[in-house]
């Protein structure tokens, strides 16, 4: 216990702010619509002189220990049901996110790749399969070609049982759609990815808040109910 207390003190070392306005700063970010001059003005009305440069560094060095440290609180999802994909531009180009989720939306899994393929396809499925530790007895795709050969190559290879249904139905990926649009509904008012490794770090921070927004935390445990968000994040981070 001390060992972890420590290394979350050392977290925050050295910082010209208190943790608490920056771990605001990075939820705000990542949760509500708002540009960067929207940012700065709102934390100008608390008395904090910040530039949106210091907000992004923030966000790039805290986001994947906020993810790595609340994953110790994730609930068991479902059995893998569900896998779609969508678009996100990163430097003028497309990249492709992968999700997989159970029947009931669910977040099991996503993946933010530079290239739609077979092998990238491939690699998710088992990634998402070894993440949940069981084999999925049913799959919704969205229908495109690289989705369907991987998952038939690994029915063939033994990685998925023969008998596993395999359907394309955009109706029974309709909950994977909605979660889709809600992480494009954020990103859309960014100012635009500048390289993968940001653009990877920030939808995982988005994706992070919205598991916890569908109760795939058990934050119950911390007993700060009622208490504002940095004071529930804070007891997280340090646990």
């Amino acid at each position: 216990m001390v060992s972890t207390l420590s290394s979350f003190k050392e977290l925050f070392g050295g910082r010209h702010f208190k943790r608490e306005v920056i771990i605001l700063c990075v939820l705000c970010y990542l949760h509500y619509k708002l540009s960067f001059p929207d940012q700065v003005k709102m934390m100008a009305e608390f008395g904090l002189n910040l530039a949106h440069m210091i907000i992004l560094r923030w966000v790039g060095r805290y986001t994947p220990e906020f993810v790595k440290r609340l994953n110790r609180f994730g609930r068991t999802a479902g059995r893998l049901s569900r896998v779609d994909q969508t678009y996100i531009k990163v430097r003028g180009h497309w990249s492709f996110r992968y999700q997989a989720a159970d029947k009931a939306g669910q977040t099991i899994d996503f993946r933010l790749s530079r290239i739609r393929d077979v092998a990238r396809a491939k690699a998710f499925f088992k990634k998402a399969i070894r993440h949940e530790g069981r084999s999925p007895h049913t799959i919704a795709l969205d229908g495109h070609a690289a989705s369907d050969r991987a998952v038939r190559e690994m029915r063939t290879g033994g990685l998925l049982p023969k008998r596993a249904v395999v359907r394309s139905s955009e109706y029974l990926n309709n909950l994977i759609e909605q979660a889709h649009r809600g992480v494009k509904s954020r990103t859309r008012p960014m100012p635009g990815f500048k390289n993968f490794e940001s653009a990877a770090i920030t939808i995982a921070g988005v994706e992070l808040l919205r598991r916890i927004h569908k109760d795939q935390f058990a934050l119950n445990q911390l007993r700060h109910k009622g208490q504002a968000a940095p004071a529930i994040w804070n007891a997280a981070l340090a646990a």
